[in-house]
């Protein structure tokens, strides 16, 4: 056997490959952990990306750290880092974006909802919290994370964590779990625009169009007014009792949207496989205006309302977009986008430790997000398999 033959060995040919991941690995991780000040920071931070991307079933610190080493001392020094080392989840959030960026996004920015059970009333921000995809109560954490498309996968490029009212003004609650003076109440639709606005700040991007699922966020209207006062486009699935008002209309008089799609005739159907069948959905839809935006209607923005019927005849969510000249396909293709967000979110659940953050404090539930989103971005745009 000759060296040219050797070298195309299928051992050989796994050892270039494992070493070409590693190095890769070792570039994303000194650039996405470059703003990290101390050298031992920028080491665990490695090490814990490592261990995340390397460490099959239930991704606790000990699990981690014996995927990656036998010395009984790093389990500790992972906790230390992840909990108590100070470091800016911003800074290392800004290096994951702009590294997305390098890989030419879709102009799509989607905003998704990461619930995460927790035991017990001391971790950050649990608090109860009615599951609509579950449709059941649970103890839990709730996290909004934005999300960038590329190509035919997504990645998350911020976080923010809800806390309630018993939270932010529970001084010995806050102090327990290390809360900045800074963080104060806000509602759902307040962090998906403070998602909106710092992803503003990172890119160059004008045109992003903001995806959101709202439909069971009361307050909406604010979230839909704050993008229009930014110029931002959206596609948003709102609550069915949502009021409008219908283009056209004699009557100011707003009702509600699903009043307004039920009304209408079905657009011409799509086709969609399910279980080897062809099954025809129809999308019903009507331009609207938002009540209480401008005095004078004839000022205030026209919307497109939505929704795609199911087979029995049934209304999926419904969505509101400001995407008015593009076609119903366009915007539907656009609001499909969602469920990827979704499946995203229960992918870093299950396979790469989101719901396994051991620690209870505000900095260390932001630092174990940005780690696990460093993880899930590495896999997903460079599809490495990075060994032990």
């Amino acid at each position: 056997m000759n060296t040219a033959q050797l070298s195309t060995s299928p051992v050989s040919q796994e050892t270039r490959i494992a070493a070409d991941s590693a190095f890769l690995l070792d570039h994303f991780s000194r650039t996405i952990f470059k703003s990290l000040r101390r050298v031992d920071q920028r080491k665990w931070a490695h090490a814990y990306l490592h261990g995340l991307l390397v460490t099959s079933g239930r991704k606790s610190v000990r699990r981690l750290a014996a995927s990656i080493s036998p010395d009984p001392s790093v389990p500790q020094s992972l906790r230390q880092f992840v909990s108590l080392s100070p470091w800016d989840f911003d800074a290392v959030m800004e290096e994951l974006t702009r590294w997305v960026g390098d890989c030419r996004p879709d102009p799509v920015w989607s905003i998704g909802r990461a619930v995460l059970p927790k035991r017990g009333d001391r971790s950050v921000g649990v608090h109860q919290h009615f599951d609509l995809s579950s449709g059941r109560t649970l103890n839990c954490q709730l996290g909004l994370g934005s999300f960038l498309c590329v190509g035919g996968t997504q990645v998350p490029v911020d976080w923010c964590l809800h806390l309630t009212t018993a939270w932010t003004r529970d001084s010995a609650r806050r102090s327990a779990v290390r809360i900045p003076d800074s963080e104060q109440y806000q509602p759902l639709w307040a962090h998906a625009l403070r998602l909106v606005d710092r992803l503003s700040a990172r890119t160059d991007s004008t045109s992003s169009v903001v995806l959101a699922d709202m439909s069971n966020e009361p307050d909406v209207g604010h979230l839909l007014h704050g993008l229009a006062k930014r110029r931002r486009d959206f596609v948003v699935a709102v609550p069915p009792n949502l009021s409008v008002v219908p283009v056209g209309e004699g009557t100011l008089a707003p009702v509600s949207a699903k009043t307004v799609l039920l009304a209408q005739r079905p657009e011409p159907g799509i086709a969609s496989p399910a279980e080897g069948q062809q099954l025809i959905t129809h999308r019903q839809t009507s331009l609207v205006h938002l009540p209480g935006h401008y005095r004078e209607r004839s000022l205030s923005p026209v919307h497109r309302l939505f929704t795609e019927m199911g087979p029995a005849g049934t209304p999926g969510p419904l969505w509101l977009t400001s995407l008015t000249r593009h076609t119903l396909a366009e915007v539907g293709s656009i609001a499909a986008l969602h469920t990827g967000t979704t499946d995203v979110i229960r992918t870093m659940q299950q396979g790469l430790g989101l719901l396994d953050y051991e620690g209870r404090s505000y900095p260390g539930w932001y630092h174990h997000m940005a780690l696990a989103s460093a993880a899930y971005t590495f896999r997903s745009l460079h599809g490495a398999a990075v060994g032990s």
